[in-house]
């Protein structure tokens, strides 16, 4: 059965529009804007965003021998010279043995125990993996999404209300929370874990709520964040601008605006960009999550013999369309979506070199086409001419010299 968000109910009396995310026999619902694209994205760019997150999901990793198993099966060290210490997160891949990716993982440690994060569609196929390798260590994987539930706060003022409604309890103190750095907080003592990870390009609080408390959190970060006029809508002048409510400017946000600022920013999305089917090599994030000199652990060898080769066949890159057919008519620009297929320039309708995973028109490039693209590496080279097929013409793009294309 699919899940359901705890506040789904609050998002359908803000008449938000949803959109399913997933298998087509079981999506979970996202919630895909509030009416207001433009403003939604503002507020991840020039104040707070908070958005609800239930495609993302939990498991919880429990016994003395978690990190010694944990660091024997992924690709990222946890022991040695780099140890994962509580309170920290590190980013890992769980892969099989033909060295694909079966989960793209963000480790939590804790205290007492290690949370997997990861992709709900994930969750059971990495618990039943994980524990097919479990012989005598004391180590046990639960699925915590039931009793947990994820939200997010982008934007340059996310620090400041939360700041504002927390109390510290263990951990990294919120004033000093770096990227992977995990503070443990309370907001009106309802327990709250909070790790740090800019996926949009500002300042992103990524935050773990009881799911069964999540509908009290937030609603007390929009209570606190938002500017309000007489009749309950979001305020469009700063008036009181001595409040924290004026100085924050928190907004609600769906998945379109969220999207868009994550393109922006370089962050692929597993599931989305790349997959079960892909090798590290080909993702485009592998140096954040492998390590070349840690021992033995499952589907290194093929990791391994590529990593000496040089080069996998296929790689993402992130292209930014231009030239004469980038814009119709009308001045807009014509947008690549997702399966479009890529060409060599000059090739067009010929020998297809990849295809578009993700795009979007961003507004920090003057609202610019820019896409994910998986492409043949030989053809990956920044600066590398091609075409992409986007709304009935085939139209020029470039590879850029990473994925962040944000100025």
């Amino acid at each position: 059965m699919p899940r359901v968000s705890p506040i789904r109910q609050r998002h359908l009396e803000a008449e938000a529009s949803l959109l399913p995310y997933g298998p087509e026999n079981s999506p979970v619902e996202l919630v895909e804007t509030f009416g207001e694209l433009e403003l939604e994205y503002a507020a991840v760019r020039k104040f707070a965003a908070l958005l609800d997150l239930p495609s993302r999901a939990l498991v919880r990793v429990r016994g003395a021998d978690r990190l010694d198993f944990l660091n024997r099966m992924l690709t990222r060290e946890l022991l040695g010279k780099a140890p994962l210490t509580p309170h920290h997160t590190r980013r890992s891949f769980w892969l099989n043995r033909k060295g694909r990716i079966d989960a793209d993982l963000r480790l939590i440690e804790l205290d007492d125990h290690t949370l997997l994060e990861l992709d709900t569609f994930s969750v059971e196929h990495t618990i039943e993996t994980l524990t097919n390798f479990v012989f005598t260590e004391d180590v046990a994987f639960e699925d915590a999404t039931p009793e947990l539930h994820r939200l997010a706060l982008h934007g340059p003022n996310a620090f400041e209300l939360l700041q504002h409604l927390a109390t510290h309890a263990r951990g990294v103190p919120l004033a000093e929370l770096n990227n992977a750095d995990v503070s443990e907080i309370e907001i009106d003592g309802i327990p709250v874990t909070v790790f740090r990870e800019d996926t949009a390009g500002v300042p992103g609080l990524e935050l773990i709520t009881p799911a069964e408390r999540t509908s009290e959190v937030y609603a007390k970060l929009c209570d606190a964040g938002q500017p309000l006029d007489d009749d309950g809508r979001m305020a469009s002048v700063h008036a009181n601008a001595d409040t924290l409510a004026a100085r924050v400017r928190l907004r609600p946000i769906g998945w379109h605006a969220y999207n868009i600022a994550r393109i922006e920013a370089g962050t692929p999305l597993f599931m989305l960009d790349f997959g079960p089917t892909n090798l590290p090599a080909e993702t485009g994030v592998l140096n954040d999550r492998v390590n070349f000199d840690k021992g033995c652990y499952l589907g290194q060898e093929v990791v391994a013999r590529m990593h000496s080769l040089g080069k996998p066949k296929q790689v993402l890159v992130a292209l930014k369309l231009q030239g004469q057919h980038a814009r119709d008519a009308q001045g807009h620009a014509r947008q690549a979506v997702t399966g479009a297929q890529v060409f060599l320039t000059g090739d067009a309708g010929g020998d297809v070199i990849g295809a578009v995973t993700s795009s979007t028109i961003s507004p920090m490039l003057g609202a610019s086409a820019i896409a994910f693209a998986m492409v043949k590496t030989k053809h990956a080279e920044p600066g590398q001419k091609l075409t992409v097929a986007a709304e009935g013409e085939f139209v020029e793009a470039e590879v850029q010299p990473a994925l962040r294309t944000l100025p």
